[in-house]
């Protein structure tokens, strides 16, 4: 075991006036001034693209969701004549979207 030499080295106390004096220090300030700046652009933003996404959500179901059940029920016509017309053997008349 290494002997330990009275004297050398530091007291507690002395590292409390050291933490003070970094914690106080203005490169300290600064950082956690930009950190907190940091933050608050972060909530704008996600705050924001929460909003956009609720618009473009919206206006998908209100625009584009109805055009789709509409081009659906359309092929779905489109394919009940074909069947009905090769029951009856006819030729089959396509109809225009």
């Amino acid at each position: 075991m290494a002997k330990r030499i009275a004297g050398s080295g530091k007291s507690r106390g002395g590292d409390s006036t050291i933490l003070d004096k970094i914690s106080s220090s203005e490169i300290v300030s600064h950082g956690r001034r930009a950190a907190g700046e940091a933050v608050g652009v972060s909530k704008k933003l996600l705050w924001s693209t929460g909003k956009a996404a609720w618009i473009a959500g919206t206006t998908f179901l209100i625009l584009v969701v109805p055009l789709i059940i509409e081009m659906d029920r359309e092929a779905q016509l489109n394919e009940i004549d074909l069947q009905q017309a090769s029951l009856l053997g006819a030729p089959a008349q396509q109809r225009g979207f």
